[in-house]
């Protein structure tokens, strides 16, 4: 994940509080987050056992999405909490209203995937996802794909991209784009997008606090990038 905002327009973003985003604090964002819980794998030993561990995230209908992880490398290597929201708020009838879920038969991107939590989750709703990350994270992703593919519904795949290299092997826009804290600092997006921040009360019951942000944002004007925002209207 890249600490500068992508090329073009985004979906809805979970970040915690104004200015930089501060990650994996548990505290701000409540005792729920336990339920979350992080436990290594009984087959890891030794050096194993500290590099990698799998954190759970119960999904509305029971089912559990299980996301590795490891315990050494770059902040794409853990599931951050900001993902977690993010993912239980595609969920919640405020983001898909009533009848078929709002992400069923779309295409979603999801930026600075890391493990991956986002995309699984839109890809266990029916949507057809590509999660993407540095290279170093492809294996982490594909993983973290296959020990979850039983719960998907649509599609999912991983793919490289680095923020600011020419996009090529890709198809057209998607219907939604997805980010959970990878926008460090909102003044660099204040001239070129327009935000909607998403009310509380319309969060996940169990993943709200003061201190989350999640919003829509959409480019201010069209233009000829491969990451241009699709109408409002495309959002419920």
């Amino acid at each position: 994940m890249a600490p500068t905002p992508p090329p073009g327009g985004a979906g809805p973003l979970a970040r915690r509080g104004p200015g930089r985003s501060c990650g994996c604090d548990v505290t701000a964002l409540g005792t729920q987050c336990c339920r979350a819980a992080m436990a290594a794998p009984l087959e890891s030993s030794g050096e194993e056992q500290l590099r990698n561990f799998v954190r759970v995230l119960e999904k509305r209908d029971g089912t559990v999405l299980r996301l590795q992880q490891y315990g050494s490398g770059g902040v794409g290597c853990v599931v951050w909490d900001a993902a977690i929201v993010l993912s239980k708020y595609l969920e919640t009838p405020g983001f898909s209203g009533d009848g078929a879920h709002a992400l069923s038969r779309r295409s979603v991107l999801e930026l600075g995937s890391g493990t991956g939590a986002v995309g699984l989750m839109a890809a266990t709703l029916g949507a057809d996802v590509i999660v993407t990350d540095l290279e170093e994270l492809q294996d982490l992703l594909k993983m973290n794909i296959n020990m979850n593919k039983h719960l998907v519904t649509g599609s999912v795949q991983a793919k490289v991209l680095k923020w600011g290299e020419e996009i090529e092997d890709f198809p057209s826009p998607p219907d939604y784009i997805l980010m959970a804290d990878c926008i460090y600092y909102e003044e660099l997006l204040q001239l070129d997008f327009d935000f909607e921040k998403i009310p509380l009360e319309k969060h996940d019951e169990e993943y709200r606090s003061e201190d989350i942000h999640i919003l829509y944002i959409r480019k201010k004007k069209s233009v000829n990038m491969y990451l241009s925002f699709h109408p409002l209207k495309q959002f419920h």
